[in-house]
């Protein structure tokens, strides 16, 4: 059996590592560099503090990988476990973790509800009259997304698969020998790219902020909106004790936590207007107008970020964003295998992603975990469950 990933980010690469695994003989299509999508650019935050049962169980089963992370691949990571901490400034966010910690602890998860001031136990930093409740996990935390992708890379040629790097596919190809752009019905047999044509059994879609545009090859229409977001490192006025947790207002959409050498990161989307951009033409680089708007805005709710906070440097990178905030992981037409639209958390599901794509490919359904909530046919039939513990 052979299969195609398009995308070479860490969906990507732990799903063409999970299929080789599997015994199937694996090619990866990468336009441009390994990670060179939103792999590199992101946040590296890893929990299960979702609102939907589907993300918790995703996020379970990768906790299984990342905790054995330095014992299965060789690499340490930098995972740190100073766990999440939510923030709600209303009652209605207020009662919506009380049932979002209720579902977690139901499998497996040790999130518990605080009073703000209790969640000062946690982060000293934050300000409880700004807030009604909060919620927090011990088992959440970080890793370096770098690191983690390398390490992939290098699992998954150690297994065989075919990396290739600026290899655009630039067609899919169909049963009957026309592409699938001429032909809506037949099953997908292959890819086209610049060198050529590569036949395969399946193709796997895990193209990140490009998987709008290979679906459209495929003749699929999916709604995976490209939307760009922004973190900036910030040298703050009161150093962020490294024991913090991610803490995230959502009442502002701001967050921060502890980086290296006394640095924090920030982020938060504050603009009303939330456009689709170009992945192949975006601005990359920070913008610093945004980085001293984060940084008040942050500053309000927090002692650490006074006048005297510095920004040092910062990045933008681009989320696959689906209009209920959870991604697509689906047989999209036969031999069309989707990974993508995440929603800025497929780094952290990354690990039980894979394994459900090498299920989905060679026993024909997932078994790790029961996605079919995360199948486009619930834009079609209104069955959508938004994900709320999103930034």
């Amino acid at each position: 059996m052979h299969g195609i990933v398009v995308g070479g980010g860490i969906v990507g690469l732990s799903s063409a590592y999970a299929l080789a695994n599997r015994g199937v003989d694996v090619t990866v299509c990468e336009k441009g560099s390994i990670g060179g999508g939103s792999t590199e650019r992101a946040l590296g935050g890893i929990r299960a503090q979702f609102s939907t049962p589907v993300n918790v169980d995703l996020s379970r089963e990768s906790m299984r990988v990342w905790n054995e992370f330095t014992e299965r691949f060789g690499t340490d990571i930098d995972y740190r476990k100073t766990g999440y901490l939510f923030l709600a400034r209303s009652d209605e966010t207020a009662a919506a973790f009380e049932d979002a910690v209720a579902m977690q602890n139901d499998r497996g998860v040790p999130s518990e509800v605080l009073d703000p001031d209790a969640a000062r136990e946690y982060c000293s930093g934050i300000d409880p009259e700004r807030f009604v409740a909060a919620t927090y996990s011990e088992t959440d935390g970080f890793a370096d997304p770098h690191l983690a992708l390398q390490a992939y890379a290098r699992a998954a040629a150690d297994a065989g698969v075919d990396v290739r790097t600026r290899t655009p596919v630039i067609d899919v190809h169909r049963e009957d020998g026309t592409s699938a752009s001429a032909d809506r019905d037949g099953r997908v047999t292959g890819v086209e790219t610049l060198d050529g044509r590569l036949d395969a059994d399946f193709v796997v879609n895990a193209a990140g902020p490009w998987a709008g545009q290979v679906a459209e090859l495929a003749a699929v229409s999916l709604p995976i909106a490209p939307k760009r977001r922004q973190i900036a490192v910030v040298d703050p006025e009161t150093a962020v004790p490294e024991t913090d947790p991610l803490t995230i207002d959502l009442g502002t959409g701001t967050y921060f936590r502890p980086d290296r050498g006394g640095d924090a990161l920030v982020g938060g989307h504050l603009a009303s207007d939330d456009p689709e951009r170009d992945p192949d033409g975006y601005v990359t680089q920070m913008e610093f107008d945004w980085a001293a708007d984060v940084v008040e805005k942050t500053s309000e709710w927090t002692t650490y970020f006074g006048p005297e906070s510095r920004i040092k440097r910062g990045w933008a990178g681009l989320y696959a964003v689906t209009p209920d905030d959870n991604a697509i992981v689906e047989e999209t037409v036969p031999g069309f295998i989707t990974a993508a639209g995440f929603s800025g958390h497929g780094f952290q599901h990354a690990p039980a992603t894979g394994q459900v794509v090498a299920e989905l490919a060679v026993d024909g359904e997932a078994s790790l975990v029961d996605v079919d909530a995360l199948s486009s046919d619930r834009f079609e039939s209104g069955d959508e469950h938004a994900e709320r513990n999103v930034v």
